[in-house]
Parts: C-alpha cells; structure tokens; sequence
C-alpha cells in the first residue's frame, strides 16, 4: 500500500511525498527458526541418511534374490542345422516348431510371468513416429494415415493399425507342460490399464492387416477391437534401448523344484537379419518386481557414502575440533534479548 500526501499549507515545498507500508514479512522480520548446522547436527543427519539407505539397499537385494528367473536364448538353438537362416525364416511354407526344456531350478510359485526378451533391436525415430495415435484411438480416425509411411496402404485401403511399429508386431508363440500336463498362459491383464482405456479404441477393428506382399511380424484377429488385443497393446509402447522385455503372459500354478518343463515355441519372428537374439524368461516376482539387483546396489552405494562421511565427520571433531562463534552474537538473537 502506498499514500501520496502534499505539504501543509504556509509550506515552502508543496510536492507529493510517498511513504511504503512497512511489513513485517516484506522485511523478512517474521518469527522463524533457524537452523544452525553445528558439527554434531551434521554427522547425525549423514548418519540417519546412511541408515535408511543402507536398509532399503539390503532390502531390496534380499528381495532381488528371492526371485527365481530361468533365461535361455533359442534363436541360435531352433535353427542350428539351417545355414541359410534368413531364408528359411522368411518361408512361410517351412515348419518354425522348435522343442526345448527347461529345468525348474527352484520352487516357483505363481504367478509366473513369462517374456519374450530381445537384444540389438533398434529402432530410429523413423520407426518409432511410424504409427497412428489417432487412429488406434478412434474410428472415425481410420483414414489417419499421414504419420505411418511404408505401411500406410495396401491396394489403395487404409491399413488399420497402421506403422511399421503395429507391422512388427512379436509373433513368436510359446506353449508349456510339465509331465504331460499342459499349461495355460493367461494373456489377459498383460498390458497397461491406461492403454486399454484411453489409448486403444473399443470400437476399431484391423484392417488390411499384413496383407501386403512382405509381412512383418503377427496377424491380428479382424474381429476383435483393438482394446482386447493386448499382445499388440504390449509391442506398441517402443522400447528406448535396444534390450528390452515384454510380457507375454502369465502361468497360474506353481512349479516345483526339478520339474522339466517342455516348451514347444513357434519360432517365428526374424531377428536373423539384423543379428538380434531372442530368450524366452519365466520370472517370480517380489514386492519390488522382477529380478533386479540394481536398485539395490545403488542405495547400498549413497548409504555407505553417507556412512563414510559421518565417520569422517565424526573422527575430525574428535581428533581436530573447531571452536564454534557465539550464537547470541547473530542478528535475530540480538533483537529478541
């Protein structure tokens, strides 16, 4: 706030004079506390710090390694008799089944999530802007194809979903038993809420879908929306490094340790041409997701920093101390005496 005045009457100057309210808070006057960082404040604050970190850490770890993972890589191992491999992918008359086994290392109890992982897959910005956001949302949308060139038409139709992103679709397939007892894989739940409800239409369905001349990855199902397609609501969100996994799907039943599992996979998909690998994983999961040491390993680091410091800390006050100033001497305690 702000007056303006004039001089009194018989006065000399008759000029406007401006006098500022005066607040307490404008002149940071208002009652606080202040901290001050003595020594010993600091070695505890680097203590306690160390102490939550270094128990997360461990935590985390032990929960890392109670989560039992079985990996094994099968593009190599399903055509090692093939030595033009990039042919006999690309046929589509020659028989891709391939059977494998696997050992359960120890007591898996379910659900056990199943992945597809793969390696030096990568993808440009050409690939990645390849797609229709519009279009796999609504309708009405179909015709937006302007953003998907190379697999935008086939015989002058729109092609729905549209990109090289939706052409690439996975399609290896993997089916499981364990001592003649089949397995069934729940694909249902496997991708994002937010995707099936806001990003995937309930009312569009493919069209012309790989029907051109080359053919990229999966067929899609024409009568069934694209919100109920989770395979494809999965492959759709682009990976940002070129190793990556997706979820395939779930087995509900535990496994025990010992069993063998049989794995008839339908090697499918080419990664033979760019050199890329393809691993089937089967994982457990703990309160902190799959198997993963990193996060743990990185607090362990901060915590042991924060440790070493506050040791550090702790050894200089003691061997070397330093005289502190007198705090009735700071301006806020000399006001208030």
């Amino acid at each position: 706030m702000a007056s303006t005045s004039t001089a009194a009457p018989g006065s000399s100057d008759s000029r406007p004079t401006r006098r500022t309210t005066y607040y307490k808070f404008m002149q940071q006057e208002v009652p606080a506390q202040r901290l001050i960082l003595t020594p010993r404040v600091i070695i505890l604050g680097y203590f306690l710090i160390s102490a939550v970190f270094i128990s997360f850490g461990i935590a985390s770890l032990m929960a890392s390694r109670k989560v039992v993972e079985i990996v094994y890589g099968y593009e190599s191992v399903c055509l090692s008799n093939i030595s033009d491999r990039i042919a006999y992918i690309r046929n589509p008359t020659t028989d891709k089944t391939c059977n494998i086994t696997l050992k359960v290392p120890k007591d898996m109890d379910a659900p056990i999530f199943i992945y597809y992982h793969l390696e030096r897959f990568y993808v440009n910005k050409r690939y990645v802007e390849s797609r229709s956001n519009a279009q796999l949302r609504n309708l009405k949308d179909a015709k937006s194809v302007s953003s998907c060139k190379h697999e935008d038409f086939v015989d002058g139709r729109e092609i729905v979903p549209c990109g090289l992103v939706a052409w690439s679709l996975f399609n290896d397939t993997y089916s499981f038993s364990v001592n003649r007892t089949i397995l069934m894989v729940n694909k249902s739940g496997i991708a994002w809420k937010s995707d099936i409800e806001h990003k995937f239409g309930k009312d569009v369905f493919p069209q012309n879908f790989q029907n051109s001349s080359v053919i990229g990855g999966a067929h899609l199902n024409a009568s069934i929306p694209l919100s109920e397609q989770e395979d494809l609501i999965v492959w759709m969100r682009t990976p940002a490094l070129p190793t990556f996994r997706k979820l395939y799907g779930r087995i509900e039943v535990d496994l025990n340790e010992g069993d063998i599992i049989n794995v008839t996979i339908q090697n499918q998909y080419n990664t033979y041409s760019f050199n890329g690998k393809k691993k089937l994983v089967l994982s457990t999961a703990t309160w902190i997701g799959g198997k993963n040491d990193l996060i743990g390993i990185l607090f362990l680091t901060v915590g042991g920093v924060c440790l070493f410091l506050s040791l550090f800390f702790t050894i200089g006050y003691f061997v070397k101390p330093r005289q502190l100033g007198n705090p009735s001497h700071l301006s806020w305690n000399r006001k208030q005496a």
